[in-house]
C-alpha cells in the first residue's frame, strides 16, 4: 500500500498516490468524529488536481494553508490563498487544482463523512499498485464502479439517471464477484 508516515492506530495516517504525485493525511476520520465529518491535509504537486464532479449526499469545504489552491465550482474559478475557504455544497460540479509551479498545501472537510477515507485508500493504494490510468481512474471497470459508489462521485455527464444505472448494475457485479470485498482487504 502507498504509505509514507505511520500514525495513531493500526492504519497509516498518510497515503501517497505516485501516478497524480499528491499525498493525503487523514487529520480527523470518520470513526474520531463519530461520522459527522472527515478532515484531511493535501498536499499538491504543480499540475496535479481532479475531474469535474459532483456528490449527492455530502459538502467538501477547501481551505488553502500553503500557496494558491485553485477552486472551480459551478464554472466559477476561485483562487484561495492561506486561509481563504470555499465549500462545494452538494450537487455543485467542481474541481480542485494546482496551476503553480511550487507544490501546495490545503485541508478539505467533507460533511457528513460517508466512506470518503475508503474511496481515498483504495484510490491510492490501485495507484501504487500500478492499477490505474494517467487520469487516476482504475483500468477496470468493476474497480471504478466501486469507487465512485464508495466516493459517491459523479461526473457532470452522462444525466445522473444513466450514470445511477451503469454505476448500479456494475457496483453490483463488484460486490458479488468479490472485487469490493478484496479492495477492502487489500487497502483499507
Amino acid at each position: 500500500m502507498a504509505v509514507t508516515k505511520e500514525g495513531r492506530g493500526p492504519r497509516k495516517r498518510m497515503i501517497h498516490n505516485p501516478v497524480i504525485g499528491d499525498t493525503v493525511e487523514f487529520l480527523q476520520t470518520k470513526e474520531e468524529t463519530g461520522g459527522k465529518y472527515e478532515l484531511v491535509e493535501v498536499t499538491l504537486t504543480p499540475g496535479g488536481g481532479n475531474d469535474l464532479h459532483y456528490h449527492l449526499d455530502y459538502e467538501e469545504e477547501f481551505e488553502a494553508v500553503e500557496g494558491i489552491l485553485s477552486i472551480e465550482c459551478d464554472g466559477e474559478i476561485y483562487r484561495l490563498k492561506p486561509g481563504d475557504r470555499a465549500i462545494a455544497r452538494i450537487k455543485s460540479v467542481h474541481r480542485f487544482y494546482n496551476d503553480g509551479k511550487l507544490p501546495i498545501l490545503f485541508r478539505v472537510k467533507v460533511t457528513p463523512a460517508r466512506n470518503f477515507e475508503q474511496m481515498l485508500r483504495i484510490a491510492y493504494g490501485l495507484a501504487y499498485d500500478g492499477r490505474i490510468k494517467p487520469n487516476g481512474l482504475p483500468r477496470n471497470v468493476l474497480e471504478l464502479a466501486v469507487l465512485f459508489i464508495k466516493g459517491g462521485l459523479y461526473p457532470p455527464s452522462p444525466p445522473l439517471s444513466v450514470l445511477r444505472l451503469i454505476f448500479g448494475v456494475l457496483y453490483g457485479i463488484a460486490r458479488l464477484s468479490g472485487v469490493e470485498k478484496r479492495l477492502l482487504q487489500r487497502y483499507c
